[in-house]
């Protein structure tokens, strides 16, 4: 007779389809865009290339969050892309 395996809430949060505990993974395109515009960023630039350095950032980290959010392989993952989301945005809000 074969059991059913019942999963666990951690075993919902971090595993993925086959079963492998995800929680780090290669960098995608999208975040090493990302740290590569922030990394160029940091050296003295002008007004144009700092600005275009900004968005090239925000946007690949947004692309990034975004595929995480609706495509993470596991809850953490895709927790991870909200958090992500929700942090950037708050960040462009002005008072």
């Amino acid at each position: 007779m074969i059991q059913a395996v019942e999963t666990t809430v951690f075993d919902r949060i971090f595993r993925d389809d086959s079963g492998d505990i995800v929680i780090a993974q290669p960098p995608n395109p999208p975040l090493l865009i990302w740290l590569a515009a922030t990394g160029i960023n940091l050296l003295p630039t002008s007004g144009n290339v700092e600005a275009f350095l900004d968005a090239l950032a925000f946007g690949t980290l947004f692309a990034w969050a975004w595929l995480e959010l609706f495509q993470g392989v596991n809850y953490f993952r895709r927790s991870l892309g909200l958090i992500t989301l929700a942090v950037l945005l708050a960040s462009k809000l002005t008072w």
